[in-house]
């Protein structure tokens, strides 16, 4: 039986037949079902970055969110994707190319009351969103850095959650949050020493355990890449990028 951990290595070299950015690109203006769970799926994951670049562009809290809802409105209500050339190769550069679209044709119709109808087609935590982009180093940064940064931060996100829930679902509450710290940067001296006392395991028993959620993470994190690009191949160049965005 295959073990459920990994090497991530192998993800590189598989093909998905499908990502869900190919899948939606995929359909006619009469989207199917799955096409349109599949760009809701990636809106609702990746909308932050959106929010973070309106704001940033120079729109006030108030206008910035009704810009950001009715902008998903138009995604996913009425197809405004096809209004806009597209991106074939990321759907992170493609999501960009069409705010700005939208950006440009809102310009002369700033009235919030006549935006999106009061439909909520995404629950946007918007509040939310707006305390991350309040606490960004945004004095030297434009708004296509912020967004890219914004971007990176969805993505790693995504993988998190993915490995927590699978933490939980395989009976180790806690588990996630022990080893979180463990996952991204260097730990100091001592830092396995007192794991491993916290779990009542040896020393070498937490560093193989943290030896693995690190793989499984980086497998998850390749697969999330995955669904944001229309050819899987990419995906050693978009981590490269998205690692470059963060160290801002």
């Amino acid at each position: 039986m295959a073990s459920p951990i990994e090497d991530p290595l192998r993800i590189a070299q598989a093909r998905f037949p499908t990502t869900t950015w190919r899948l939606v690109l995929a359909v006619n203006s009469e989207a199917s079902d799955s096409s349109r769970e599949a760009l809701a799926a990636l809106c609702r994951s990746y909308w932050r970055p959106v929010y973070a670049y309106v704001r940033r562009r120079g729109y006030p809290v108030d206008e910035a969110q009704d810009l950001t809802q009715e902008f998903f409105v138009r995604v996913l209500e009425k197809g405004y994707f096809s209004e806009v050339q597209r991106e074939r190769g990321r759907f992170r550069t493609f999501l960009l190319a069409a705010i700005n679209h939208f950006l440009s044709n809102e310009r002369d119709r700033m009235q919030a009351q006549k935006r999106g109808g009061n439909r909520t087609i995404l629950s946007l935590e918007m509040e939310e969103a707006e305390k991350r982009y309040c606490h960004l180093p945004i004095d030297y940064q434009t708004p296509e850095k912020i967004y890219e940064k914004q971007w990176a931060m969805a993505i790693l996100e995504e993988a998190m959650s993915r490995l927590r829930a699978e933490s939980e679902q395989a009976g180790l509450p806690g588990q996630f949050e022990r080893l979180k710290p463990f996952l991204i940067g260097e730990q100091p001296h001592g830092a396995y020493q007192l794991l491993a006392a916290e779990c009542r395991i040896t020393e070498s028993a937490a560093r193989v355990t943290v030896h693995r959620m690190r793989r499984r993470c980086q497998q998850l994190l390749r697969e999330e890449i995955a669904q944001t690009l229309t050819n899987p191949e990419s995906v050693d160049d978009e981590i490269h990028f998205l690692v470059d965005a963060l160290r801002r």
